[in-house]
């Protein structure tokens, strides 16, 4: 009997793909790649350390300067941050001032020697006023602290401090411990808030606050001085005032 043999059957074979061709997801991940190599340029430009402009020199009249939206006049002797010094704003500016002159300090001048067998009294070590221009932020005003905040902390009664002055010290194991609040019980409107002598190794010091527009200043200065307050509260007006651009007619 005869055996028919057929054709072996072969594979069909589809057609070979053409170059070129992309997938459906070849152009999202394109444009993503691209937004991600402008994302890293622009924070390489951002943080790529730049060259240092020219140095503001001491006698550069004051400088135009903005915390928190209000405009300061400073000169820029009495900058302590070298990189605070220029114009513009600021997150935050701490300068300092000779006392009693309120002048801006001699970057060149050397502390004078004390006597012969002398030690300098905290008065003499302290010849500096210091002021911290700040935002304010969601702070409470220095004002509104001193109803809401410090009662809670205060002892009961108060004793008479230097000067005239009224004393109320903070209890030990709150937040201010060591710290007194030191004030004009007559006339309200002269407050510091001090460190107490001998609670550390610096002599006590005081911090009188005061709220500008959207700014906070704090003035730091010895307690020490707080026997003559009203000079002191005197020039601590002026020095704030000098700071603040004149207005015009």
């Amino acid at each position: 009997m005869a055996t028919v043999t057929g054709e072996r059957s072969r594979p069909v074979r589809g057609r070979p793909p053409r170059r070129g061709s992309h997938g459906p997801l070849t152009l999202p991940l394109a444009v993503f790649a691209a937004i991600v190599l402008l994302a890293f340029v622009y924070i390489g430009y951002v943080l790529w350390p730049r060259w240092p402009g020219p140095p503001i020199g001491s006698d550069t009249p004051p400088l135009p300067i903005t915390v928190a939206g209000v405009t300061f006049n400073v000169s820029p002797a009495a900058i302590r941050v070298p990189v605070q010094r220029r114009p513009g704003a600021h997150e935050r500016v701490d300068l300092a001032f000779v006392w009693p002159s309120l002048e801006p300090p001699d970057p060149n001048a050397k502390p004078p020697a004390p006597a012969p067998g002398t030690t300098p009294t905290p008065a003499q070590t302290f010849e500096r006023i210091f002021v911290t221009i700040a935002a304010a932020g969601d702070t409470l005003d220095p004002a509104e602290r001193v109803v809401t905040i410090y009662p809670r902390y205060s002892a009961a009664e108060a004793e008479p401090g230097p000067g005239d002055l009224t004393t109320l010290a903070f209890r030990e194991g709150t937040p201010y411990q060591g710290e007194d609040l030191i004030y004009d019980a007559l006339a309200p409107g002269f407050l510091v808030r001090c460190t107490r002598n001998g609670a550390g190794p610096t002599p006590g010091t005081c911090l009188y606050e005061r709220r500008v527009d959207a700014a906070d200043l704090v003035v730091r200065f010895p307690r020490d001085w707080l026997g003559d307050w009203r000079m002191v509260a005197g020039k601590i007006d002026r020095l704030i005032a000098s700071l603040r651009p004149v207005p015009g007619p």
